[in-house]
């Protein structure tokens, strides 16, 4: 029997004890194997226990664990730094260290903030982002986040930013391969810049594929474009959140990569890191980071910023994902993966939609496909769902598709390293934990009808 816990966190059902991981599997102390079919939560891009990385934080651990950066440079941080700037799209060649995707969200806001105090705009400070969304459990990612469960208990809290509408095409009955269709999510934001006041718009802050809170998200035609367009007109910055689709899971390195379109700030983290430390980091244009600098500096910062351990870690990783070629494995993976999820619908029809990049990938329940009406609430289906796929040795991870309220979709992203065979394996035990959900649905809609 499972000890006591004195550790607390969003309630969930119990789990067993973990005692190993490699690869795309983990086992529990039993000796039951999962497979890891959403890197845990989007994070672990190279798969677990990667010879190369516990390598390298072994030959770090000899050397030293901790140099605060006010004291020191080190070597893991800067080469960390300057293949960051490598990768990013160019210009964007200053990198600042965190340990996760709230702090990097949050380090984005306070770099543009300050930039516009600094350069004589400081009447900018709102920074427009969608809704639904999510962008951390800071006070200020949450203020950017739209997801009501999350948001609503802090709201008096925080400073209310302004939401435009997420791009979601399937739910408003849109074509979102139609350039005109990502015209008109685009114009949204224009017209909610306009009415705020353009001189008080600091930012917009979109993920280039959606995260948890829109289950993979893909913008339709034209519409990362047509922002990028916007916020220059409006001299208003525009910030990626890559920190789920950055790191290839989609494909490309970085998500935007997909529509050739560049940020003036990005936020990084989940697989940057991919889970072997805590890391993330925020990459800004100079021209940004360059009148912070002047103005004395940039008034934030965290005591493991630049933690040598987390860096020499992230430097592994991303030597693991250019020497096994993995962001186009998870472009050619992903494409098998999505197939084999657009197959389940002509199994399951409340399955909605299938949609995502590379291993960046979603599916949607919903009570009616024509329509696109959600399952009844109180069915809980997004937990449900995930329950059944755990016993089947499946891990998945679920959201409220709707702003946390109803509707349900399901994460499917292994890591980067998966095979064909790992993905007829995904595919078997999902199948299996829909064919047991299915009655569950049935009898739910003939209860509601």
């Amino acid at each position: 029997m499972t000890a006591e816990s004195h550790l607390f966190y969003l309630a969930t059902a119990p789990r067993p004890q973990l005692a190993g991981a490699r690869g795309v599997y983990m086992w529990d102390v039993d000796g039951k194997r999962y497979l890891d079919g959403s890197s845990g939560a989007m994070v672990s891009n190279i798969g677990h226990s990667h010879p190369h990385v516990q390598a390298a934080l072994r030959r770090q651990i000899e050397k030293f664990t901790f140099g605060y950066r006010l004291h020191f440079q080190t070597e893991p941080s800067e080469a960390l730094a300057a293949r960051t700037a490598a990768l990013a799209p160019e210009g964007m060649d200053r990198v600042f260290f965190v340990s996760g995707g709230s702090e990097a969200v949050e380090s984005a806001i306070k770099l543009a903030r300050q930039w516009a105090v600094v350069t004589g705009q400081e009447s900018r400070w709102k920074v427009i982002s969608r809704f639904p969304s999510y962008h951390g459990c800071t006070l200020g990612a949450l203020a950017v986040t739209g997801y009501d469960p999350l948001t609503r208990p802090f709201a008096p809290m925080m400073q209310a930013m302004p939401k435009v509408p997420a791009p979601r095409a399937y739910l408003d009955g849109l074509d979102a391969d139609d350039p005109a269709t990502g015209a008109h999510y685009a114009s949204l934001l224009e017209e909610r810049i306009l009415d705020e006041g353009p001189e008080t718009v600091l930012a917009f802050l979109v993920e280039p594929v959606g995260g948890a809170a829109t289950g993979a998200l893909v913008p339709p035609a034209g519409y990362m474009a047509a922002v990028r367009e916007i916020c220059s007109r409006h001299g208003v910055l525009l910030i990626h959140d890559e920190v789920m689709s950055g790191g290839g899971r989609t494909g490309r390195f970085f998500g935007a990569e997909h529509w050739r379109v560049a940020p003036d700030i990005l936020a990084l983290s989940k697989g940057y890191g991919a889970g072997y430390a805590p890391l993330g980091a925020m990459v800004a244009h100079q021209r940004i980071v360059g009148p912070v600098q002047a103005s004395g500096g940039f008034l934030h910062g965290f005591t493991y910023a630049g933690n040598p351990l987390a860096c020499a870690a992230g430097l592994a990783v991303l030597e693991v994902i250019e020497g096994e070629g993995l962001v186009a494995n998870a472009a050619r993976i992903g494409d098998r993966l999505k197939a084999g999820l657009a197959g389940l619908m002509d199994r399951h029809d409340f399955i909605g939609d299938v949609r995502g990049k590379g291993l960046l990938l979603a599916f949607e329940l919903v009570a009616d496909r024509a329509t696109m009406k959600p399952l009844p609430a109180a069915l809980n289906a997004h937990h449900e769902l995930v329950e059944l796929a755990y016993a089947e040795g499946l891990i998945i991870y679920s959201r409220r598709t709707r702003g946390g309220r109803e509707g349900d979709h399901f994460m499917v992203c292994p890591p980067m390293v998966a095979t064909e065979d790992h993905v007829d394996e995904i595919l078997d035990k999902l199948a299996r934990a829909l064919d047991r959900f299915a009655p569950k649905v049935r009898t739910a809609l003939a209860d509601a009808a």
